[in-house]
C-alpha cells in the first residue's frame, strides 16, 4: 500500500510502543514526499484501512509515500509503515458498511453477496453484488469529514454487470454531513450522484448530478457507455476551477465546467432582450435564380393521358365514350387513363446562393443582470459518506475499488492496478462461461428453463408489489 491512515499524534504514540522509532520515521518522511490524499478507498478486503479502536475518535491526516532521488531510503520507510499498517487492522468489510433497513417493512430490502463473481480475473479480488431480483439497495459507509476547497475531488468505483441488465443503476453517492445510516434510502439528501444507469432502451446514460443551494442538478451532456457483463472502471474528476472531467475505463469521456454543463447558476452572459435585427439585414442563404424561366406551354401539359393500349369490349373501343353510351344507365363515362411521361410536375424555379447574405441573425451577448458568481461552486465542506442506493429488476451487479481522493494520478494508477491488470484474464472467463453455457445439452437447459419459471413464479408477488416503488424511484431519479 501507498497510503496509510494516521488518527493523531496520540495514535502515532501508540503505534511507536510496538514499532521503536516509528515517529521519527514519519516525521522525516515529510521532508522527502509529495503530498496527496486518500479520503475514502475500498478494496473489500479482510483487512481495513482503519487503525484500531483506540484510534478512530481522531481526526484523519493522510501521508502518502513517494519515491524521489532517495530510492533507498524511500523503499526502508515504505517496509517500516506497511507493518505498522498491517499490524492495525480491523475485522473484515461489513465492519466499515452499514446496510439500511430501508424498505425492510415491505420486504423489498435486498442482499449484498461479498463474491469474486461468476467470471473474475482473480478468485481473491471480491467486492459485493446484489443479490435478488425486484430489490431496493441500500449500504454506506463512513470516513472522516473532508471539505474539498482549494483541492481536486476524484470519486472513482469499479462496477460490473453480471447479468443482462435492462433495468437498474450501477451508481454511487457521496453524502455531507450527519445521517443515520440504518435509515439510509432514495429520500436521503446527497451531494454527488455519479455512475451508470438504465432502464428500457430509452434511458441509458452515466449519471453526474451534483447538489447545489437545495437542488439536485443533472450534467446537460450525455455520455455514452457500453452495456456489456464486465467489469468498468467509472471516474469523476471535479477541480477548484469548477472544471470536471468523466472517464470510463482510464479514458475521458467528457470535459466541462460547473458554469456551463450544469445548471447551478444562471449564464453569465444571454442575447440581448431588446435587440432587433436592422432592416437591411439579408438571412436567406439562397434565392431564386432570374434566369432560370418556365418554359412556354409547360402548365398545358396534362398529368394524365388516355391509355392507347385500352382493350375493347365487343368489338367497341373504350379509350373514347362509346356512342351508345347511356349516362343515365351507365353512369358517368370516363375514359382510361395512364400517367403522361411528359409531365414534370409542377414548375419551381431553380435556386442560387444569395451573394447578400449575411448568415443567421442573432441578438448581440449582454451580462446577464441576474448572474452572481459563487467562487465556491465546486466546494462541498462537510462530505461524510459513500453510499449505494438502487433499485433493481435483475440482480447481478457488481461494486469494488471505491476510492475518495485528492490525487488523479493516484487513481489512475489504482485502476490500472485492478481494472488493468485483472481485464483480460476476466474477458476469457467470461468467454468460457458463455461457451459453456451455449454448450449445454438441451436437456440441461430444460431443467433449467423449468428453475427459472419456478424463480420467476416466486417472484412475481415480489415485482408486482415493488412495481409502484420501482417506478416512483426510477422517476425520482429522472426528476433529480
Amino acid at each position: 500500500m501507498q497510503f496509510y491512515f494516521l488518527h493523531s499524534w496520540n495514535s502515532a504514540m501508540a503505534i511507536h510502543k510496538r514499532i521503536p522509532n516509528f515517529i521519527s520515521l514519519i516525521v522525516v518522511s515529510f521532508f522527502v514526499v509529495a503530498s496527496a490524499e486518500v479520503f475514502f478507498e475500498e478494496r473489500f478486503d479482510d483487512s481495513a484501512f482503519l487503525l484500531t479502536n483506540e484510534t478512530e475518535a481522531a481526526s484523519a491526516c493522510i501521508v502518502r509515500f513517494t519515491v524521489f532521488k532517495q530510492r533507498n531510503f524511500y523503499f526502508f520507510l515504505h517496509i517500516l509503515a506497511d507493518f505498522a499498517y498491517c499490524c492495525e487492522t480491523k475485522d473484515g468489510w461489513e465492519s466499515r458498511w452499514v446496510k439500511s433497513d430501508w424498505k425492510k417493512d415491505e420486504s423489498l430490502a435486498g442482499e449484498w453477496n461479498y463474491t469474486a463473481g461468476k467470471w473474475n480475473g482473480d478468485p481473491n479480488d471480491k467486492g459485493i453484488q446484489t443479490s435478488q431480483d425486484g430489490r431496493f439497495y441500500a449500504i454506506s459507509a463512513k470516513f472522516p469529514e473532508v471539505n474539498n476547497k482549494g483541492k481536486t475531488l476524484v470519486f472513482q468505483f469499479s462496477v460490473k454487470h453480471e447479468q443482462k441488465l435492462d433495468c437498474g443503476g450501477g451508481y454511487m453517492k457521496l453524502i455531507s454531513g450527519d445521517m443515520d445510516q440504518k435509515k439510509f434510502g432514495g429520500e436521503t439528501p446527497y451531494s454527488i450522484m455519479f455512475g451508470p444507469d438504465m432502464c428500457g432502451p430509452s434511458i441509458k446514460r452515466v449519471h453526474a448530478i451534483l447538489h447545489y443551494n437545495g437542488t439536485n442538478h443533472l450534467i446537460k451532456k450525455d455520455i455514452p457507455w457500453d452495456v456489456d457483463q464486465l467489469t468498468h472502471v467509472y471516474t469523476f474528476i471535479l477541480r477548484p476551477d469548477a472544471t470536471c472531467s468523466i472517464l470510463i475505463d482510464n479514458v475521458e469521456k467528457r470535459k466541462g465546467n460547473l458554469y456551463t454543463d450544469w445548471e447551478h447558476l444562471p449564464p453569465k452572459r444571454i442575447r440581448d432582450p431588446n435587440a432587433k435585427k436592422p432592416q437591411d439585414w439579408d438571412d436567406k442563404e439562397y434565392i431564386p435564380d432570374p434566369e432560370d424561366k418556365k418554359p412556354e406551354g409547360y402548365d398545358d401539359i396534362p398529368k394524365e393521358v388516355a391509355d392507347p393500349d385500352a382493350k375493347k369490349v365487343n368489338g367497341k373501343n373504350y379509350v373514347h365514350q362509346p356512342e351508345d353510351w347511356d349516362e343515365e344507365e351507365d353512369g358517368e363515362w370516363t375514359a382510361p387513363t395512364i400517367p403522361n411521361p411528359e409531365y414534370k410536375g409542377p414548375w419551381v424555379q431553380k435556386k442560387i446562393k444569395n451573394p447578400n447574405y449575411k448568415g443567421k441573425w442573432k441578438a448581440p451577448k449582454i451580462d446577464n443582470p441576474e448572474f452572481k458568481d459563487d467562487p465556491d461552486l465546486y466546494v462541498y465542506p462537510n462530505l461524510k459518506y459513500v453510499g449505494i442506493e438502487l433499485w433493481q429488476v435483475k440482480s447481478g451487479t457488481m461494486f469494488d475499488n471505491i476510492l475518495v481522493t485528492d490525487d488523479v494520478e493516484y487513481a489512475k494508477k489504482l485502476a490500472e492496478e485492478t481494472w488493468g491488470k485483472h481485464k483480460a484474464a476476466e474477458k476469457a472467463a467470461f468467454e468460457a462461461a458463455d461457451k459453456s453455457q451455449e454448450e449445454e445439452p438441451k436437456d440441461d437447459h430444460a431443467v433449467s428453463d423449468v428453475e427459472d419459471d419456478d424463480d420467476d413464479s416466486d417472484g412475481t408477488e415480489s415485482d408486482s408489489e415493488s412495481k409502484d416503488g420501482g417506478s416512483k424511484e426510477k422517476d425520482e431519479h429522472d426528476e433529480l
